[in-house]
C-alpha cells in the first residue's frame, strides 16, 4: 500500500537514518527501527562468510541487544520493491504484527508501508 499522506517526522527520520547507513557503509540495504521509548537503532547489511543478516534483521537485533521490548516502526532503504518476509518476521517478533515497515528507495522516497504481519506484502 502506498503512502498518500505526508510522512510523520519520526518516520522520515528513520528513513533518513537508514539511507545514511546504506550510503556510509556501501551496503545493499540500510535500516533503522524505533523502539517503544523512541530510541533508534541503525544498521546495514551484514555479509560475512559465517554470518548473513539483512539490514533490518541487524537493526532489530541491535534493538533487542540494547534492551528494547517493542518496536514502534521500522524502515528499510533498498533497491527491492518490498520488504523481505524474513525482515517483516524479525520486526513482527519484537514489535507485533501491526508494526509498520516502511520501504524506501535509495533516494529516500517512500515506496510502501505495510504491517509486519501482512503475509501478502
Amino acid at each position: 500500500m502506498s503512502e498518500a499522506a505526508p510522512l510523520d517526522p519520526e518516520d522520515r527520520k528513520i528513513i533518513t537514518l537508514a539511507r545514511s547507513a546504506r550510503a556510509r557503509n556501501g551496503v545493499p540495504e540500510g535500516a533503522a527501527v524505533r523502539d517503544e521509548t523512541g530510541r533508534t537503532y541503525v544498521a546495514g547489511t551484514v555479509a560475512l562468510e559465517s554470518l548473513q543478516l539483512s539490514a533490518l534483521q541487524t537493526a532489530v537485533a541491535m534493538a533487542v541487544a540494547s534492551g528494547a521490548t517493542s518496536l514502534e516502526a521500522a524502515a528499510v532503504v533498498t533497491d527491492a520493491e518490498r520488504a523481505a518476509d524474513a525482515d517483516r518476521a524479525a520486526v513482527r517478533d519484537l514489535g507485533g504484527p501491526a508494526t509498520p515497515v516502511l520501504v524506501a528507495g535509495p533516494d529516500g522516497t517512500l515506496r510502501s508501508t505495510v504491517p509486519a504481519g501482512d503475509a501478502t506484502a
